[in-house]
Protein backbone atom coordinates (compact mmCIF):
# COMPACT_ATOMS: atom_id res chain seq x y z
CA UNK A 1 0.00 0.00 0.00
CA UNK A 2 2.84 2.39 0.73
CA UNK A 3 4.19 1.82 -2.79
CA UNK A 4 0.74 2.39 -4.28
CA UNK A 5 0.30 5.63 -2.34
CA UNK A 6 3.66 6.84 -3.62
CA UNK A 7 2.89 5.79 -7.20
CA UNK A 8 -0.44 7.61 -7.24
CA UNK A 9 1.17 10.67 -5.65
CA UNK A 10 3.73 10.86 -8.47
CA UNK A 11 1.00 10.17 -11.05
CA UNK A 12 -1.07 13.02 -9.57
CA UNK A 13 1.93 15.35 -9.82
CA UNK A 14 2.30 14.49 -13.50
CA UNK A 15 -1.42 15.08 -14.15
CA UNK A 16 -1.29 18.43 -12.34
CA UNK A 17 1.58 19.56 -14.55
CA UNK A 18 -0.09 18.26 -17.73
CA UNK A 19 -3.48 19.85 -17.13
CA UNK A 20 -1.89 23.03 -15.78
CA UNK A 21 0.00 23.55 -19.03
CA UNK A 22 -2.05 21.83 -21.73
CA UNK A 23 -5.54 22.73 -20.46
CA UNK A 24 -5.28 25.75 -18.18
CA UNK A 25 -2.34 27.47 -19.91
CA UNK A 26 -0.29 28.05 -16.77
CA UNK A 27 3.12 27.90 -18.46
CA UNK A 28 4.50 30.91 -16.50
CA UNK A 29 3.50 29.30 -13.21
CA UNK A 30 5.08 25.92 -14.00
CA UNK A 31 8.05 27.40 -15.88
CA UNK A 32 8.98 30.24 -13.51
CA UNK A 33 7.18 30.31 -10.17
CA UNK A 34 7.37 26.57 -9.37
CA UNK A 35 11.14 26.21 -10.09
CA UNK A 36 12.01 29.36 -8.13
CA UNK A 37 9.84 28.33 -5.17
CA UNK A 38 11.18 24.77 -5.20
CA UNK A 39 14.83 25.72 -5.24
CA UNK A 40 14.28 28.42 -2.60
CA UNK A 41 12.81 25.72 -0.35
CA UNK A 42 15.73 23.47 -1.31
CA UNK A 43 18.37 26.03 -0.29
CA UNK A 44 16.65 27.25 2.87
CA UNK A 45 15.78 23.70 3.92
CA UNK A 46 19.34 22.45 3.55
CA UNK A 47 20.75 25.41 5.52
CA UNK A 48 18.16 24.83 8.26
CA UNK A 49 18.88 21.10 8.54
CA UNK A 50 22.66 21.57 8.50
CA UNK A 51 22.56 24.31 11.15
CA UNK A 52 20.24 22.20 13.29
CA UNK A 53 22.63 19.24 13.12
CA UNK A 54 25.67 21.46 13.69
CA UNK A 55 24.19 22.80 16.94
CA UNK A 56 23.76 19.31 18.37
CA UNK A 57 26.46 18.74 21.03
CA UNK A 58 28.84 15.84 20.52
CA UNK A 59 31.37 15.90 23.37
CA UNK A 60 32.35 12.23 23.17
CA UNK A 61 34.25 10.24 20.56
CA UNK A 62 31.58 7.84 19.29
CA UNK A 63 33.07 6.98 15.92
CA UNK A 64 32.01 3.58 14.58
CA UNK A 65 35.07 1.49 13.83
CA UNK A 66 36.07 -1.88 12.46
CA UNK A 67 39.76 -1.93 13.26
CA UNK A 68 42.33 -1.71 16.06
CA UNK A 69 42.52 1.66 17.77
CA UNK A 70 45.90 3.29 18.34
CA UNK A 71 47.12 2.60 21.86
CA UNK A 72 50.57 1.21 22.70
CA UNK A 73 53.42 1.74 20.22
CA UNK A 74 53.88 -1.99 19.60
CA UNK A 75 50.17 -2.60 18.84
CA UNK A 76 49.47 -2.14 15.13
CA UNK A 77 46.49 0.13 14.55
CA UNK A 78 44.18 0.61 11.56
CA UNK A 79 44.85 4.12 10.30
CA UNK A 80 41.71 4.56 8.17
CA UNK A 81 39.47 1.94 9.75
CA UNK A 82 39.97 3.45 13.21
CA UNK A 83 41.48 6.91 12.60
CA UNK A 84 43.16 8.71 15.48
CA UNK A 85 44.19 11.79 13.48
CA UNK A 86 42.42 14.41 11.38
CA UNK A 87 44.12 13.12 8.23
CA UNK A 88 42.82 9.64 8.95
CA UNK A 89 39.29 10.99 9.44
CA UNK A 90 39.50 12.82 6.11
CA UNK A 91 40.60 9.62 4.37
CA UNK A 92 37.86 7.60 6.03
CA UNK A 93 35.23 10.20 5.09
CA UNK A 94 36.49 10.25 1.50
CA UNK A 95 36.09 6.47 1.25
CA UNK A 96 32.61 6.79 2.78
CA UNK A 97 31.41 9.57 0.47
CA UNK A 98 33.06 8.50 -2.78
CA UNK A 99 33.06 4.70 -2.45
CA UNK A 100 30.23 3.97 0.04
CA UNK A 101 32.63 2.07 2.29
CA UNK A 102 30.06 1.13 4.95
CA UNK A 103 27.59 -0.13 2.39
CA UNK A 104 30.30 -2.22 0.75
CA UNK A 105 30.77 -3.99 4.09
CA UNK A 106 27.04 -4.67 4.39
CA UNK A 107 26.07 -8.26 5.19
CA UNK A 108 22.87 -10.21 4.93
CA UNK A 109 21.50 -12.63 7.50
CA UNK A 110 19.52 -15.74 6.60
CA UNK A 111 17.95 -18.46 8.74
CA UNK A 112 18.47 -21.91 7.30
CA UNK A 113 16.03 -24.58 8.46
CA UNK A 114 17.98 -27.75 7.68
CA UNK A 115 19.91 -27.71 9.88
CA UNK A 116 18.59 -24.66 11.75
CA UNK A 117 21.33 -22.08 11.81
CA UNK A 118 21.97 -18.41 11.04
CA UNK A 119 24.06 -17.68 7.94
CA UNK A 120 25.92 -14.41 7.41
CA UNK A 121 27.01 -13.50 3.90
CA UNK A 122 28.05 -10.61 1.69
CA UNK A 123 25.50 -8.35 0.04
CA UNK A 124 27.40 -6.45 -2.61
CA UNK A 125 24.44 -6.08 -4.99
CA UNK A 126 22.99 -3.24 -2.91
CA UNK A 127 26.37 -1.49 -2.90
CA UNK A 128 26.68 -1.88 -6.68
CA UNK A 129 23.15 -0.61 -7.25
CA UNK A 130 23.76 2.40 -5.00
CA UNK A 131 27.05 3.24 -6.72
CA UNK A 132 25.42 2.98 -10.16
CA UNK A 133 22.47 5.09 -9.07
CA UNK A 134 24.40 7.91 -7.43
CA UNK A 135 27.14 8.28 -10.03
CA UNK A 136 24.79 8.07 -13.03
CA UNK A 137 22.53 10.65 -11.38
CA UNK A 138 25.55 12.90 -10.78
CA UNK A 139 26.73 12.63 -14.40
CA UNK A 140 23.22 13.36 -15.71
CA UNK A 141 23.04 16.40 -13.44
CA UNK A 142 26.39 17.67 -14.71
CA UNK A 143 25.35 17.05 -18.32
CA UNK A 144 22.34 19.33 -17.80
CA UNK A 145 24.70 22.25 -17.21
CA UNK A 146 24.65 22.70 -20.98
CA UNK A 147 21.21 24.26 -20.60
CA UNK A 148 22.33 26.78 -17.98
CA UNK A 149 25.49 28.22 -19.54
CA UNK A 150 26.58 29.71 -22.82
CA UNK A 151 29.09 28.69 -24.05
CA UNK A 152 28.82 25.13 -22.79
CA UNK A 153 31.69 24.26 -20.38
CA UNK A 154 34.33 21.94 -21.79
CA UNK A 155 33.88 19.35 -19.02
CA UNK A 156 30.20 19.04 -19.96
CA UNK A 157 31.11 18.39 -23.59
CA UNK A 158 33.62 15.78 -22.44
CA UNK A 159 31.02 14.07 -20.26
CA UNK A 160 28.54 14.03 -23.15
CA UNK A 161 31.04 12.46 -25.50
CA UNK A 162 32.03 9.79 -22.99
CA UNK A 163 28.44 9.11 -21.96
CA UNK A 164 27.33 8.71 -25.57
CA UNK A 165 30.45 6.81 -26.61
CA UNK A 166 28.58 3.96 -28.34
CA UNK A 167 26.54 6.39 -30.49
CA UNK A 168 23.41 4.27 -30.48
CA UNK A 169 20.43 5.86 -32.24
CA UNK A 170 19.64 9.44 -33.22
CA UNK A 171 19.71 11.37 -30.98
CA UNK A 172 22.40 9.33 -29.26
CA UNK A 173 21.54 7.17 -26.28
CA UNK A 174 23.40 8.02 -23.11
CA UNK A 175 24.69 5.13 -21.02
CA UNK A 176 23.83 6.89 -17.78
CA UNK A 177 20.17 7.02 -18.80
CA UNK A 178 20.06 3.23 -19.00
CA UNK A 179 22.15 2.79 -15.85
CA UNK A 180 19.95 5.16 -13.84
CA UNK A 181 16.76 3.41 -14.94
CA UNK A 182 18.26 0.01 -14.15
CA UNK A 183 19.57 1.14 -10.75
CA UNK A 184 16.28 2.73 -9.68
CA UNK A 185 14.43 -0.36 -10.89
CA UNK A 186 16.74 -2.58 -8.85
CA UNK A 187 16.28 -0.50 -5.69
CA UNK A 188 12.51 -0.59 -6.12
CA UNK A 189 12.41 -4.34 -6.81
CA UNK A 190 14.57 -4.92 -3.74
CA UNK A 191 11.92 -3.25 -1.60
CA UNK A 192 9.18 -5.30 -3.27
CA UNK A 193 10.87 -8.72 -3.25
CA UNK A 194 12.83 -8.73 0.00
CA UNK A 195 10.31 -9.46 2.77
CA UNK A 196 12.43 -7.90 5.52
CA UNK A 197 13.02 -4.69 3.57
CA UNK A 198 9.38 -4.55 2.45
CA UNK A 199 8.23 -4.84 6.07
CA UNK A 200 10.17 -1.75 7.18
CA UNK A 201 9.58 0.31 4.00
CA UNK A 202 7.38 3.38 4.36
CA UNK A 203 5.81 5.66 1.77
CA UNK A 204 8.78 7.98 2.39
CA UNK A 205 11.05 5.20 1.09
CA UNK A 206 9.07 4.54 -2.09
CA UNK A 207 8.13 8.10 -3.02
CA UNK A 208 11.61 9.47 -3.89
CA UNK A 209 12.49 6.35 -5.88
CA UNK A 210 9.27 6.50 -7.91
CA UNK A 211 9.68 10.26 -8.35
CA UNK A 212 13.26 9.85 -9.63
CA UNK A 213 12.01 7.08 -11.92
CA UNK A 214 9.42 9.56 -13.24
CA UNK A 215 12.15 12.15 -13.83
CA UNK A 216 14.31 9.64 -15.70
CA UNK A 217 11.44 8.27 -17.81
CA UNK A 218 10.13 11.72 -18.73
CA UNK A 219 13.65 12.76 -19.74
CA UNK A 220 14.14 9.67 -21.91
CA UNK A 221 10.69 10.15 -23.49
CA UNK A 222 11.49 13.78 -24.34
CA UNK A 223 14.83 12.85 -25.89
CA UNK A 224 13.83 9.80 -27.89
CA UNK A 225 10.05 9.66 -28.38
CA UNK A 226 8.55 13.16 -28.40
CA UNK A 227 9.81 16.31 -30.05
CA UNK A 228 10.74 19.25 -27.82
CA UNK A 229 12.26 22.58 -28.75
CA UNK A 230 15.75 22.41 -27.22
CA UNK A 231 16.51 26.03 -28.13
CA UNK A 232 13.38 27.25 -26.33
CA UNK A 233 14.18 25.06 -23.30
CA UNK A 234 17.69 26.53 -23.09
CA UNK A 235 16.26 30.04 -23.40
CA UNK A 236 13.97 29.30 -20.45
CA UNK A 237 16.84 27.80 -18.41
CA UNK A 238 19.19 30.73 -19.11
CA UNK A 239 16.44 33.14 -18.14
CA UNK A 240 15.91 31.35 -14.83
CA UNK A 241 19.60 31.37 -13.82
CA UNK A 242 20.08 35.00 -14.93
CA UNK A 243 16.98 36.08 -12.94
CA UNK A 244 15.36 37.39 -16.14
CA UNK A 245 12.87 34.57 -16.72
CA UNK A 246 10.82 34.30 -19.88
CA UNK A 247 8.57 31.52 -21.15
CA UNK A 248 9.22 30.92 -24.86
CA UNK A 249 6.56 29.52 -27.11
CA UNK A 250 6.68 25.95 -28.37
CA UNK A 251 7.73 24.12 -25.19
CA UNK A 252 5.46 21.11 -24.91
CA UNK A 253 3.75 19.61 -21.87
CA UNK A 254 6.29 16.72 -21.48
CA UNK A 255 8.98 19.22 -20.55
CA UNK A 256 6.81 20.90 -17.92
CA UNK A 257 5.98 17.50 -16.43
CA UNK A 258 9.71 16.76 -16.26
CA UNK A 259 10.43 20.17 -14.73
CA UNK A 260 7.61 19.77 -12.19
CA UNK A 261 9.00 16.40 -11.12
CA UNK A 262 12.48 17.92 -10.69
CA UNK A 263 11.07 20.86 -8.72
CA UNK A 264 9.11 18.52 -6.47
CA UNK A 265 12.25 16.48 -5.77
CA UNK A 266 14.21 19.65 -4.97
CA UNK A 267 11.55 20.92 -2.53
CA UNK A 268 11.15 17.47 -0.95
CA UNK A 269 14.89 16.83 -0.63
CA UNK A 270 15.79 18.72 2.60
CA UNK A 271 12.95 17.14 4.59
CA UNK A 272 13.44 13.55 3.48
CA UNK A 273 15.88 10.70 3.94
CA UNK A 274 17.68 11.97 0.84
CA UNK A 275 19.27 14.55 3.14
CA UNK A 276 21.87 11.92 4.05
CA UNK A 277 23.87 13.74 1.36
CA UNK A 278 24.54 16.50 3.90
CA UNK A 279 24.10 14.47 7.06
CA UNK A 280 27.03 12.18 6.33
CA UNK A 281 29.46 15.08 6.84
CA UNK A 282 27.95 15.95 10.22
CA UNK A 283 27.59 12.43 11.55
CA UNK A 284 29.62 12.03 14.77
CA UNK A 285 29.97 8.31 14.06
CA UNK A 286 31.95 9.23 10.93
CA UNK A 287 33.64 12.61 11.42
CA UNK A 288 35.24 12.15 14.86
CA UNK A 289 38.68 10.83 15.70
CA UNK A 290 38.68 7.47 17.50
CA UNK A 291 41.12 8.44 20.23
CA UNK A 292 39.25 7.51 23.39
CA UNK A 293 42.26 5.51 24.61
CA UNK A 294 44.64 8.42 24.10
CA UNK A 295 42.49 11.27 25.42
CA UNK A 296 39.75 11.51 27.99
CA UNK A 297 36.52 13.03 26.65
CA UNK A 298 34.56 14.84 29.35
CA UNK A 299 31.10 16.22 28.79
CA UNK A 300 31.43 19.97 29.47
CA UNK A 301 27.72 20.18 30.35
CA UNK A 302 27.96 17.73 33.24
CA UNK A 303 27.68 19.34 36.70
CA UNK A 304 30.83 19.38 38.76
CA UNK A 305 31.15 16.32 40.97
CA UNK A 306 33.64 15.97 43.82
CA UNK A 307 35.56 12.73 43.34
CA UNK A 308 37.88 10.74 45.55
CA UNK A 309 40.62 9.38 43.28
CA UNK A 310 42.40 6.11 43.81
CA UNK A 311 45.63 7.92 44.57
CA UNK A 312 43.90 9.91 47.33
CA UNK A 313 42.24 6.76 48.62
CA UNK A 314 45.60 4.94 48.72
CA UNK A 315 47.26 7.84 50.54
CA UNK A 316 44.55 7.62 53.16
CA UNK A 317 44.73 3.85 53.71
CA UNK A 318 48.30 3.00 52.67
CA UNK A 319 49.44 1.90 56.14
CA UNK A 320 46.42 -0.32 56.63
CA UNK A 321 46.85 -1.82 53.14
CA UNK A 322 50.46 -2.67 53.85
CA UNK A 323 49.53 -4.19 57.18
CA UNK A 324 46.93 -6.35 55.47
CA UNK A 325 49.43 -7.40 52.77
CA UNK A 326 47.65 -5.60 49.94
CA UNK A 327 49.78 -4.25 47.08
CA UNK A 328 50.18 -0.48 46.74
CA UNK A 329 51.26 1.59 43.77
CA UNK A 330 53.46 3.96 45.76
CA UNK A 331 55.50 3.20 48.84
Amino acid sequence: MNALYSFFAVLLLGLIAYFGVAVWGLQPAFGIFVPYAAFAIFGIGIVYRVLKWARAPAPFAIATTCGQQKSLPWVKNSYFENPHSTLGVVGRMAMEVLLFRSLFRNTKVELRNSPARIIYGGNKYLWLGAIAFHYSFLIILLRHFRFFSEPVPSFVLLLQSLDGFFQVGVPGLYLTSLILLAAVGFLLLRRFLDAKVRYISLAADYFPLILILGIALSGVIMRHFTKVDIVAIKELALGLVSLHPTVPEGIGAPFYIHLFFVSTLAAYFPFSKLMHLGGIFLSPTRNLRADSRRARHVNPWNPHVEVHTYQEWEDEFRDKMKAAGLPVERE
